[in-house]
C-alpha cells in the first residue's frame, strides 16, 4: 500500500469508528451524516466520498477479498468444507479492538431494519466473491449455480453463527460457533480433505 492508499484507509477507518459509536451512544436514525463528518474532523463530502450511503458506514468492510482468498487457499474437498474453513478463518479475531468493532457493528445490523435488509445485499457480494475464486471469470451454468448455492447456505449458517456470537456480548469462541452452524447444516460434508 503507498502512502495515499494508507492514508485513505486511515480516514475511512476513522470515519467508520466514529459512526458506529455515534450510531450506539444516540441511535441510527438520530444520527446525521453532518453528525458523523464532525465528530471525524471531516467535511459531509468526505464522508460521502468513503461511504455513499448512511448505512455503508456500518457494513463497509474489506471481507469479501478476504474470504475469496481464503477460499481458493483451502484444499480440495467437498464445496461446504472449503468455504467453511475459510468463513472459520477469517472469522478469526486478533486484537480486543477488533472484537468490540466488530460486535458493535453486528449489534446495529441486528436491529436496524434498514441495516438487516442491506446485509443481505452484502452477502450476496460475499457470495459473488467466491464463485469468482472457484469458478473463475467465466464458470459453467452448473457448476456457479453449485458454489453459489453452496456459498449462500453457508453464509447463512455463518450469519446465524455471528448473531448468536453477539448474543454472547462477543464471549463465544466465533470461528467454533460457526463451525458448528456449518456442520448442523452440512454435517459429514465438512470432513477434512483425505
Amino acid at each position: 500500500m503507498n502512502l495515499r492508499d494508507r492514508q485513505r484507509a486511515e480516514t475511512r477507518l476513522a470515519i467508520q469508528t466514529h459512526a458506529i459509536r455515534l450510531f450506539g451512544d444516540v441511535g441510527y436514525d438520530a444520527t446525521t451524516v453532518n453528525d458523523v463528518a464532525t465528530a471525524a474532523g471531516v467535511s459531509a463530502m468526505t464522508v460521502y466520498r468513503h461511504f455513499p450511503t448512511k448505512e455503508d458506514l456500518v457494513l463497509y468492510d474489506e471481507y469479501d477479498p478476504l474470504t475469496a482468498s481464503a477460499v481458493a487457499a483451502q484444499p480440495a474437498g467437498p464445496l461446504p468444507a472449503r468455504i467453511g474453513r475459510a468463513l472459520e478463518s477469517t472469522a478469526a479475531l486478533g486484537s480486543s479492538q477488533e472484537k468490540a468493532f466488530l460486535l458493535a457493528r453486528l449489534r446495529l445490523m441486528i436491529s436496524v431494519p434498514a441495516l438487516r435488509a442491506r446485509h443481505l445485499d452484502s452477502q450476496y457480494a460475499t457470495a459473488d466473491a467466491i464463485v469468482a475464486a472457484l469458478c473463475g471469470p467465466s464458470p459453467e451454468s452448473d457448476e456457479e449455480f453449485q458454489v453459489r448455492a453452496t456459498a449462500m447456505a453457508c453464509l447463512g449458517a455463518a450469519h446465524v453463527a455471528l448473531i448468536r456470537w453477539a448474543g454472547t456480548d462477543g464471549e463465544a469462541d466465533l470461528p467454533g460457533l460457526i463451525r458448528h452452524a456449518l456442520s448442523n447444516v452440512f454435517g459429514h460434508q465438512l470432513s477434512e480433505p483425505d
